[in-house]
């Protein structure tokens, strides 16, 4: 990754939170369509970007590693209370402990879907011949990265933290996938254990994509409004666009 890359990935979670910050009337409704969106789009991206990679010359073992992924994501909500796919829980009497649990299981998710970025430009080279597809991943962690800040820092500001605290957080949030694309970076592992790397951030991504997109409108009816149906079909749609740029 250049150095604008990392720029911008860190950036996207600073603009993010700034709007939590500034915006008194951007609705739920507003952030759970453009999670929709991203959490589509990253799902096209996983299925036709990264699985294809992993599973060529693949033995038995990477599905395993993608269920290890799944599973480590469904551990690391329970401490973030689903914040990372727009959920906001004010919690009024918040201590410091809250706010511990809620930053751990956010930056490990951060971490996380930081590592393919470092890696993901040499393994799709191995894989096609070229580079230039990590850059659909990375457009796909921004557009996840920012409502994900907006609900951290709005959660926040709802508990009646200082505004020290939660800027601190919010930068320490924002470090996290910088820091993960870059640790793998420096890595430099063989194919192998670049493929069971990869394997384990999409069943963490599955688990994600999934979990915002079957987050029905009407928990009672279990059904989806036209407005997210045609949010979710532009995002795959883009998503499959992406295939042939």
């Amino acid at each position: 990754m250049s150095f604008w890359e990392y720029l911008i990935l860190f950036g996207c979670v600073i603009v993010g939170g700034s709007l939590a910050y500034r915006t008194k009337n951007f609705t739920g409704k507003s952030i759970r369509l453009l999670l929709s969106f991203s959490g589509s789009y990253f799902l096209g991206i996983t299925v036709l970007h990264l699985m294809p990679g992993v599973f060529m010359e693949a033995d038995s073992s990477v599905g395993l590693w993608m269920l290890a992924g799944f599973f480590i994501q469904l551990t690391l909500e329970q401490l973030s209370l689903g914040i990372e796919h727009g959920h906001i829980h004010a919690h009024h009497h918040g201590s410091w402990r809250f706010a511990m649990q809620i930053m751990i299981g956010l930056c490990i998710h951060a971490y996380m879907e930081g590592l393919p970025l470092g890696q993901y430009a040499e393994f799709h080279a191995l894989q096609h011949g070229h580079e230039h597809g990590h850059h659909h991943l990375l457009i796909g962690i921004i557009l996840h990265k920012m409502p994900a800040a907006f609900a951290l820092m709005s959660m926040l500001l709802l508990s009646g933290y200082s505004q020290k605290w939660v800027w601190l957080c919010l930068i320490i949030f924002a470090s996290m996938s910088p820091l993960g694309a870059l640790s793998a970076e420096l890595i430099h592992a063989n194919v192998h254990w670049m493929r069971n790397l990869m394997a384990l951030v999409i069943g963490s991504f599955l688990h994600l994509s999934t979990t915002i997109l079957f987050e029905s409108d009407d928990s009672h009816q279990h059904r989806i409004a036209w407005k997210k149906m045609m949010v979710i079909a532009l995002g795959i749609g883009l998503s499959i666009l992406s295939s042939y740029v």
